[in-house]
């Protein structure tokens, strides 16, 4: 790694505390000591993506093991990342979703759409629950957790 600290813009609203992200934060700032931007792209409601900021930034601090910042945005999240990546500096960009079956972004092709900004991206898609719990009244998606997986030990869930 040379002098200069690679800055990479993460992108994720309902799966941003995610423990497969967390993951992908921690490795990533281990090995290549990174700096990361927290982007909501599609916050209709700025009280709730202020909600999440103040419940996410702490757990990916921990995870980078440095500040994190934190941008929200919206409506469109393709606009929104468009915006951030040309007002930033950032090497790189991560796009967490929930997986296919549910998410608007991957309907909306967002990650192929953001790859045409020119930067390299990775997709981060966190495990689904399994369909028993959809069946059964799971207690997660009572939550509003739908299929995202466990946060990670420690860590709290979000209500969105």
């Amino acid at each position: 790694m040379g002098s200069q600290v690679k800055q990479v813009l993460v992108v994720a609203s309902k799966t941003a505390n995610s423990e497969r992200l967390m993951k992908e934060i921690e490795g990533r700032a281990a090995a290549e000591g990174c700096r990361f931007t927290l982007l909501i792209p599609d916050a209709s409601d700025r009280e709730k993506a202020d909600r999440t900021l103040a419940v996410v930034l702490p757990l990916m601090r921990r995870a980078a093991g440095s500040p994190v910042n934190g941008l929200v945005d919206g409506p469109d999240p393709f606009d929104s990342v468009q915006r951030a990546v040309q007002d930033g500096s950032y090497d790189e960009i991560i796009v967490s979703t929930l997986p296919r079956r549910v998410s608007k972004w991957l309907r909306r092709d967002l990650i192929t759409r953001v790859e045409g900004l020119g930067l390299p991206v990775t997709a981060v898609i966190p495990k689904a629950v399994g369909a028993d719990c959809w069946r059964r009244g799971h207690p997660r998606l009572k939550l509003g957790l739908l299929s995202r997986e466990r946060p990670a030990a420690g860590r709290s869930s979000l209500f969105h």
